[in-house]
């Protein structure tokens, strides 16, 4: 008859509670990564709002339709003009489609009265998104003034202010809440991580006590923790990205804020947090019960 006994489990070297870690980093990642997201697409939204926004050039009146044209490619050819798909985003509106666009609008029939339309053939242009600031955009404008056949530049002057100053107030608070979010999301880790560490101090301490090289103990724990840092990180980057893609099914419009490799640096970001966290506590925490006394330890 065999003899009966309770098996215990064998508390190996390196081995603490994997499951907890895990999901308080993946958590800690998760909150960082979504955050972050956040930040990506509010900068393309920026860069979208900024894009949309028009400068107007009135031609001089009466101009031949070979000197309209060739005005056109003057424009075309400067280097701030913005290109989509390689087509410069330029627009003609002739003086007809101006009055008959403000006749719809307003219904007053102005040409009733004056005999003439007093408005003028004009380009719209978008400027790209690196030169929509004050400075630049009165540098375009006096460039663009010294086209032959243009009568004059205008752009709405406040709105681009205002959209300047907004942007960068909102970017020194998403960056404010960002760094606190870090930190909150490093502290977090460290502490699971120590807390799971708490569990084998003695067995740190046997070790110590055999004849163990401090490396040779720390080495498994700060596998384990590198190990944990990365599965977090890769498990936070799926569940956000199962998670942006439903948002993206649900918004239709916020796809268009999408931008694969700006994403893509927040997932590899993730994961690197993830892996540096989990090794740098996980090393500091062995340092710090290497160093206790045996009283300390209790």
């Amino acid at each position: 008859m065999k003899r009966t006994s309770r098996i215990k489990k064998k508390v190996r070297l390196g081995q603490f509670p994997s499951t907890n870690v895990i999901v308080t980093m993946t958590f800690a990642l998760m909150m960082l990564g979504a955050f972050g997201l956040l930040v990506v697409h509010a900068r393309m939204l920026e860069g979208v709002i900024k894009n949309q926004l028009e400068v107007q050039l009135f031609l001089k009146k009466n101009l031949p339709q070979n000197q309209i044209d060739q005005v056109r490619q003057v424009i075309a050819s400067k280097p701030f003009i913005l290109k989509k798909d390689g087509k410069p985003q330029i627009g003609f509106i002739s003086k007809e489609e101006a009055a008959e666009k403000f006749i719809a609008e307003t219904g007053e029939d102005f040409t009733q009265f004056l005999g003439e339309n007093p408005l003028r053939d004009s380009y719209s242009i978008r400027i790209k998104e690196e030169n929509l600031e004050s400075d630049n955009l009165l540098r375009i404008k006096k460039q663009l003034e010294e086209i032959p056949g243009i009568f004059e530049v205008s752009y709405t002057e406040d709105l681009i202010d205002n959209v300047d100053t907004n942007i960068q107030k909102a970017g020194i608070v998403l960056s404010g809440i960002f760094l606190i979010m870090l930190i909150s999301s490093i502290m977090l880790i460290n502490n699971s991580i120590k807390l799971a560490l708490f569990s084998q101090r003695f067995l740190i301490r046997s070790m110590q006590l055999v004849g163990a090289k401090p490396l040779f103990i720390q080495r498994p724990y700060i596998t384990r923790g590198t190990i944990q840092g990365l599965i977090s990180g890769l498990i936070a980057c799926i569940v956000l990205s199962l998670l942006l893609h439903s948002a993206y099914d649900r918004i239709k419009d916020l796809r268009m804020l999408h931008d694969a490799r700006m994403v893509g640096i927040v997932y590899g970001s993730l994961i690197i947090i993830g892996i540096l966290v989990g090794l740098i506590s996980s090393m500091r925490s062995v340092r710090k019960y290497l160093k206790l006394s045996l009283d300390e330890l209790y």
